[in-house]
């Protein structure tokens, strides 16, 4: 059964190749989606190639409506996107994907249903389709090249309503059952190479000494060093320290 989460129905209207209705399963499914809806497919149903391609998504497709036509796929909906490269003389609201999947979390969230029509893959969606639509998602992509692969519309449209319904953490260490040194710590280790460092001469001429020190000092604090890190430095000093002691 489809999960209780809030979500857009992502609509492939008459999509051609089974492969691609696998793969656009596959794409919804790594971020969370499965209200997958399917217009009129090309090769008919079931196919055993969008099987094949969807790998640990075949639910998706186990539980996908099927319907002859654009209208019946969004008749439930209150708001309705279609990707699209051009807007072919139709007057609409045309939105990037990021903006899109705000706008479409936003009215999830007051308890509307949207829809988000994606194109067969020869040519789009045709003028039928997007007038049915309140709003054109088109892609940022290059001028040239403008031709979106249908499975990577649909991951990219997925992306994006990852990005508007969840938290995302932009950046994280892992850790990998480490912790990260405290200040004490970080202190001994300056002390250390610090008086190791001066006993050998580094700190030379005299005037220039403290500078030096300081400048030691800055780029211990500038480095993001766990305990670990810290026992690492200790031990690789007095390694040196012992071998110079020996060799003399």
């Amino acid at each position: 059964m489809p999960t209780d989460r809030p979500q857009p129905a992502f609509v492939l209207v008459r999509p051609q190749m089974g492969e691609n209705i696998g793969a656009a399963a596959r794409a919804m499914w790594n971020f969370g989606l499965d209200r997958m809806r399917i217009v009129a497919p090309r090769d008919g149903w079931p196919n055993p190639k969008s099987v094949a391609m969807a790998s640990g998504a075949g639910r998706l497709l186990d539980e996908a409506q099927f319907v002859d036509t654009t209208g019946e796929a969004v008749a439930d909906c209150h708001y309705v996107f279609a990707t699209t490269a051009r807007a072919r003389g139709l007057t609409k609201p045309v939105v990037s994907p990021e903006r899109a999947m705000q706008i479409a979390a936003e009215r999830i969230a007051e308890g509307e249903k949207v829809a988000v029509l994606f194109g067969p893959e020869r040519a789009g969606l045709e003028n039928d389709d997007i007038a049915r639509a309140n709003a054109i998602i088109n892609v940022p992509v290059n001028p040239e090249f403008a031709s979106l692969n249908l499975a990577q519309c649909v991951l990219l449209t997925a992306y994006e309503w990852q990005r508007a319904a969840s938290e995302i953490i932009p950046e994280r260490v892992d850790m990998a059952k480490a912790r990260w040194a405290e200040q004490i710590e970080i202190e001994k280790l300056g002390d250390h190479y610090e008086a190791q460092l001066d006993e050998a001469g580094f700190f030379f001429p005299d005037h220039k000494a403290q500078s030096m020190k300081l400048n030691l000092r800055n780029m211990w604090s500038r480095m993001a060093l766990t305990g670990t890190d810290v026992q690492m430095l200790h031990g690789v000093l007095r390694q040196m320290v012992r071998w110079k002691q020996r060799d003399g």
